[in-house]
C-alpha cells in the first residue's frame, strides 16, 4: 500500500491522490489504461469506450459484474493527450491519470475528485488497483484493512466514511 493523500474542496468537495512508479515507460502504461483488455486486469469493471477511440467526448460504459447485480456506469473522456494524461468522467466522480517518464519507467498519478463519503472505500481499491497495474498479484483480503486505515486517518476530516457499494463488500 502507498498511502492515499487527501485533498478537501474543489467541485466534489475532496480528492485523493496515489502515485505509482512503473518499469514500463508512458507509451506502454498508456495502453495500460486505454486498451480494454489490458484495463480487464487492473481495472475494477469493464470499460467500453463508445466508438473505441479515447478522445474528448466520447461515451464511456463502465461494466461491473454478476457481484454488483450488472451495474452500469456512464462517464465521459474529458482529455487524452497520449501518453501524458487521461481524464474521464466515472459516475460522478473525475478521474486524472498523469504519466511522467521516471528514468526508464513511469511515475502515475491517480486523482480522483469524489464526494467526501466515499474517499476512504475510493482509496483502498485504487490502491489495489494500481497494485495490479504494477504487477502485484491479487489479493480478495487486502481491501479492508486498507478501508480501516482510511477511514482512520480521513474521518477527522471528511466525516463517516461509507462501505463497498452493496454486493461489494
Amino acid at each position: 500500500m502507498s498511502d492515499a493523500l487527501l485533498t478537501t474542496g474543489g467541485t466534489q468537495g475532496a480528492a485523493i491522490r496515489l502515485e505509482r512508479v512503473l518499469a514500463d515507460p508512458p507509451s506502454v502504461v498508456w495502453r495500460a489504461l486505454t486498451e480494454r483488455e489490458q484495463l480487464k486486469a487492473w481495472f475494477p469493471c469493464d470499460v467500453v469506450v463508445a466508438d473505441g477511440q479515447w478522445h474528448a467526448g466520447a461515451a464511456i460504459s463502465f461494466v461491473f459484474g454478476p457481484e454488483a447485480d450488472g451495474l452500469v456506469m456512464e462517464g465521459e473522456v474529458v482529455e487524452a493527450r497520449e501518453p501524458e494524461s487521461l481524464v474521464f468522467t466515472w459516475g460522478e466522480e473525475t478521474l486524472r491519470f498523469t504519466l511522467t517518464p521516471r528514468g526508464s519507467g513511469t511515475l502515475l498519478v491517480l486523482v480522483d475528485e469524489l464526494r467526501p463519503g466515499i474517499a476512504a472505500r475510493n482509496a483502498a481499491g485504487w490502491d489495489e488497483c494500481l497494485d495490479l497495474l504494477a504487477g502485484g498479484a491479487p489479493d480478495k483480503d487486502a481491501w479492508q484493512p486498507r478501508f480501516e486505515h482510511y477511514t482512520e486517518v480521513f474521518t477527522p476530516t471528511l466525516g463517516e466514511q461509507e462501505g463497498p457499494p452493496a454486493g461489494m463488500g
